[in-house]
């Protein structure tokens, strides 16, 4: 009987260890990366950066105007300037004495504004102060709560007797109504020049002591509720779609930003004249973009790279500051929102061609 060949056996005992092998290593692997293990991390994409840039165009002017004849009080005016690069907000309790020479004829602020309203006011105001006003905004008692509301109240230091006060001097905390009520009181000792003061102080103090992020991430429905209930504004939602990213970057990321300026003059019986030194000084260091650009550069709305400073936008855009538009109608639910800026591809510069060496150097070399 032929012996077999031990060759035979062994080749296919080796080809199944081997497919054994691989069955299993294979299944160890795939349980191995199941379970995540040996996996490296790869970080998940950078969100790309949308960013507007700040420029001196952001700068607006407003008059803010309390009118509530049930107070039996005067209404109350204060100029508010708002320069978003500088992150500053400027508040200037007007007195509603003020007078004024204008046209060569003696003019007042109230009996402009108990003629003509809110816009015989703001032509007032720009006349006897030099400056331009781009928008006014005419708060009822419900809309000037509202305000007070969304900022959450104030502490400020009360020193006359109010019913509902303390007036000891001392700070205290304000809810709407109190507010309403302090700004509104027609006995200040000073007469309406201290009544004005009183005012831009405790909105420059309300401002400064609220949460700024909570306030620019609330910003869209905020401006919603107030622009539904003024009733008297020229401030439109293509006003608020133009300049909310520097407002809400201002408020965000600024600090102490709110400051109020004491107007300075001379009480005449029962009037008031402001000092033409103070009208110049104050039109000099906030109402002069030439004067401002010298000391701040254009900056981006999250900061920036690194914190360096921005390029201006020089393509044309819309500015507070130009004649009023119409706007869009807003819906008592609509809540405005602004798309973000698309920014533009990034060029790079084109390369210079060297210049030609003179026909002198080509032949000596």
């Amino acid at each position: 009987m032929a012996k077999r060949k031990s060759g035979s056996i062994a080749v296919p005992f080796l080809v199944t260890i081997f497919i054994g092998l691989i069955l299993v290593g294979g299944a160890a692997y795939g349980i191995y990366r199941y379970f995540g293990f040996g996996q490296t991390d790869v970080p998940p994409e950078p969100t790309p950066r949308t960013s507007q840039t700040i420029t001196y165009a952001d700068n607006h002017t407003v008059l803010l105007i309390l009118d509530e004849p049930e107070q039996r009080c005067s209404s109350t005016f204060v100029l508010m300037r708002s320069l978003p690069i500088k992150k500053e907000i400027v508040f200037i309790g007007l007195p509603t004495n003020t007078i004024s020479l204008i046209d060569g004829t003696q003019q007042g602020l109230k009996e402009n504004y108990d003629r003509g309203g809110a816009n015989a006011a703001v032509d007032f105001v720009q006349k006897a102060f030099g400056i331009t006003i781009d928008r006014y905004m005419k708060f009822d008692s419900t809309s000037f709560k509202k305000v007070c509301d969304i900022f959450g109240g104030v502490s400020y230091e009360v020193n006359v007797d109010i019913a509902g006060f303390k007036g000891d001097g001392s700070s205290e905390y304000m809810n709407a109504s109190q507010i309403e009520t302090f700004v509104t009181y027609s006995m200040f000792k000073g007469g309406e020049r201290e009544r004005a003061l009183q005012s831009a102080a405790l909105l420059a103090a309300m401002v400064n002591q609220a949460d700024g992020k909570r306030i620019a991430d609330g910003f869209d429905g905020s401006f919603n509720s107030i622009i539904n209930l003024i009733s008297d504004t020229t401030v439109t939602s293509v006003d608020y779609k133009n300049h909310k990213t520097a407002i809400k970057n201002m408020f965000e990321n600024g600090t102490s930003i709110a400051l109020s300026i004491t107007i300075d003059g001379t009480d005449a019986d029962k009037d008031f004249l402001p000092s033409d030194n103070f009208i110049k000084s104050i039109v000099e260091n906030y109402f002069t973009d030439e004067n401002l650009n010298s000391d701040v550069p254009p900056v981006v709305a999250d900061g920036g790279e690194n914190g360096e400073a921005a390029e201006p936008i020089t393509e044309e855009r819309t500015t507070i500051n130009a004649p009023l538009e119409t706007g869009e109608a807003i819906g008592e639910d609509e809540i405005v929102t602004v798309p973000e800026e698309t920014q533009p591809a990034e060029t790079q510069p084109e390369e210079t061609p060297a210049e030609e060496a003179p026909a002198e150097e080509a032949a000596a070399e």
